[in-house]
């Protein structure tokens, strides 16, 4: 895309107004990593009309330093060449403020940037801390007045039960209405993930077959070859299912799952999903697995006799018109074979007593339509052919599309990018909102009060062998028999 393109598509998505950007946590693994390099990119690509940066976090730096801290991360972590011209531009964007000075210095930094931006100006909070930090956060924003005309972003867990979630949103709404409130799932601010709600609705083809007469069960699987890195504390808190499935993975499924919204705008949206969510049926412990590697106690800051999972794979059910009967499998976990994101639609196989014994029908499974969910964004419908020759011999076949194939995989956003820029246009479409997150804690009390026990499994596997009859008499896509195809003149 030519610049003249890219500024004119950045002023139809962007918000449209200058931002202050009040970044705490700023000198964090996460700011350093994506939100600084998503800013650059946003700021310097035109998307923001005028930007601001308040760095807040516990280092005692000055404004000079935050600016080293942040050339360090664009180093590091920008995916995109940082030209000098706008390194300078951004550099001149950027102010900190130690959280130890309190809330008066950070008012004064704001009231600094929006003399320079004009009055126009928004501001945009982002809450780049531990969960235990957020809500002290939330108090300094409102010691220093900086409530109004803004909208706040907060990273998960967003409580770890019920009573946790109910209490954290009744404390976040003394200070903040919902409709000011982000809460962010960088798997939702992917494109494949939108592609979802595109693939459904604008094709005649498979709108008519989305659901339980046509569809047999559904797999949405993420697995991670990752461990802890220095998130043990964090993780022992928390664990497979808190950190993954009630803010990832539930989410995906709402999208997949929901009813046609009267438009394509946050507020139907968002009912939409919370409709899916109130239409879950409570988790059953005896359909779910946990699991923890193999070395798992040992690593540093784990406790010895931990009882954490860093596996979970469970079977849910969606108790509505459109999917009753209808198992969705999920499955996420650490230190496992491959680094998957995928959801996997199996289709109900037809009646097969035309087909010649031998013929090969069914013998690879049900049809299947597959979203992979990475950045760079695939597509494959599998389904049986004739194989070419005499007689009538049947081999799995697939239709395949990739992202890279279009020739605009360089307009992608990265998600942080896509889900900041929404969160400064105020469209809560990828975000979820308070009921949807306090009915996911409502499904899982089942599970949190009556855990199974945890059964390790080998680093570089699939799970505790017990995931397999948590799925039969169907099978769990992942590992692939058939790898994905390579676009024509790739390697």
């Amino acid at each position: 895309m030519g610049t003249r393109a890219l500024i004119k598509n950045s002023l139809r998505v962007g918000p449209g107004k200058p931002q202050v950007v009040v970044l705490v946590g700023a000198t964090g693994d996460l700011s350093r990593r994506k939100l600084i390099p998503g800013l650059f990119h946003l700021a310097s690509a035109g998307f923001i009309p005028g930007c601001r940066i308040i760095g807040v976090s516990l280092d005692e730096i000055d404004a000079d330093g935050f600016r080293a801290i942040a050339r360090d991360a664009l180093d590091k972590f920008s995916t995109r060449k940082v030209s000098q011209a706008d390194w300078e531009a951004f550099a001149a964007s950027l102010d900190y403020v130690p959280i130890s000075a309190g809330a008066g210095p950070v008012k004064e930094a704001v009231a600094r940037a929006e003399a320079e931006l004009g009055p126009e100006a928004r501001r945009v909070h982002y809450l780049s801390v531990p969960p235990n930090a957020a809500l002290s956060a939330v108090q300094m924003l409102s010691e220093a007045g900086l409530v109004d005309r803004c909208r706040i972003i907060m990273e998960k867990p967003f409580g770890t039960d019920l009573a946790s979630a109910v209490a954290l949103n009744a404390r976040l709404h003394e200070v903040f209405h919902e409709s000011q409130i982000f809460r962010i799932d960088h798997f939702l601010g992917k494109e494949p993930a939108q592609n979802i709600l595109a693939f459904r609705f604008a094709n005649g083809l498979f709108e008519p077959i989305w659901n339980r007469n046509f569809i047999d069960h559904v797999q949405i699987d993420v697995p991670e070859t990752l461990g802890l890195g220095t998130r043990a504390a964090f993780y022992e808190s928390t664990g497979a299912y808190r950190d993954m499935v009630v803010t990832h993975l539930f989410q995906i499924l709402a999208f997949m799952a929901m009813e046609p919204p009267t438009a394509l705008e946050p507020q139907p949206i968002s009912e939409e999903k919370n409709k899916v969510f109130r239409s879950m049926v409570p988790l059953d412990p005896r359909e779910v697995v946990r699991g923890q590697y193999i070395g798992y106690r040992e690593e540093p800051g784990v406790d010895p006799e931990s009882d954490t999972e860093t596996f979970i794979a469970l079977k849910c059910a969606i108790d509505n018109w459109r999917w009753a009967g209808v198992p969705f499998y999920l499955r996420t976990g650490k230190r496992l074979a491959e680094g998957q994101r995928i959801i996997s639609i199996a289709f109900r196989e037809p009646p097969k007593s035309m087909f010649p014994a031998g013929s090969g029908v069914g013998a690879q499974g049900p049809d299947h339509l597959t979203f992979d969910l990475a950045d760079a964004s695939k597509v494959s419908l599998s389904f049986y052919g004739k194989r070419p020759g005499p007689g009538f011999r049947l081999d799995k076949l697939s239709l395949q599309f990739a992202l890279s194939e279009t020739g605009l995989i360089g307009d992608v956003l990265e998600a942080y990018e896509r889900l900041i820029l929404d969160a400064m246009r105020g469209d809560h479409t990828l975000f979820t909102t308070a009921e949807g997150i306090e009915r996911l804690w409502e499904v899982s009390q089942p599970l949190l009060e009556n855990p199974p026990p945890v059964r390790l499994y080998d680093q570089g596997g699939w799970g505790p062998k017990s995931i397999h009859q948590l799925i039969a008499p169907n099978a769990w896509r992942l590992p692939f028999e058939r790898v994905w195809r390579k676009p024509a003149g790739k390697e």
